[in-house]
């Protein structure tokens, strides 16, 4: 786990960051605004279980590419999900919850995860556990905003003039943050051998 101290507003960004690229760390810059947070842990998946990973690359070129694409010192990257031999959120936040309870945790997902929500490995009891912060990432918006988790979970957000206390809310709360017009991808960022395009 990244050094912390206790009270922290920690946004969690987790992926497979292969390649890590400017829309994570656009993200990671505009959630630490919105959001009030004092840092963003990016957490590097040992392998995403909704993702074909023939093509991942290793654990410890990804977490060396994040580290160079972070470039700010309240973006720090973690391989914890490698360490506690697990590929699921659930798993992680509850790990997180346990062993740093004072900390404020947010989970900070794109609106293309949104919309796929429902497909997770106890997504409720992740909704349950950790307030959301959802980034607009046209064009999923409205693919997202009515996708099954979304309406599931409808009640539980929050305006987007409140996501600055996102952090000061008991689960299950959520926003969706609109603003940032990025579109890149990794998978657009990737050869059709696997290897990655030169920045």
């Amino acid at each position: 786990m990244p050094p912390y101290s206790d009270g922290m507003r920690i946004g969690l960004l987790g992926g497979s960051f292969n390649p890590p690229h400017q829309a994570h760390r656009a993200i990671s810059l505009f959630a630490l605004k919105r959001l009030q947070l004092d840092r963003v842990w990016w957490l590097v998946t040992p392998g995403n279980p909704l993702k074909d990973n023939g093509g991942l690359h290793g654990l410890a070129e990804r977490a060396a590419a994040a580290e160079k694409m972070a470039a700010d010192p309240r973006i720090e990257i973690s391989c914890l999900e490698s360490v506690i031999g697990t590929r699921y959120t659930a798993d992680t936040i509850n790990y997180l919850r346990k062993r740093a309870s004072r900390l404020r945790f947010v989970w900070i997902m794109g609106a293309d995860n949104l919309a796929q929500f429902h497909r997770w490995q106890n997504w409720q009891r992740i909704a349950a556990q950790v307030p959301i912060a959802v980034i607009d990432r046209p064009p999923q918006s409205f693919r997202a905003l009515t996708a099954p988790a979304a309406r599931a979970l409808a009640r539980y957000r929050i305006p987007e003039t409140q996501a600055a206390r996102l952090a000061d809310r008991r689960a299950p709360a959520w926003v969706f943050l609109s603003g940032l017009k990025l579109n890149l991808s990794s998978t657009g960022l990737r050869n059709p051998d696997g290897s990655w395009k030169s920045a």
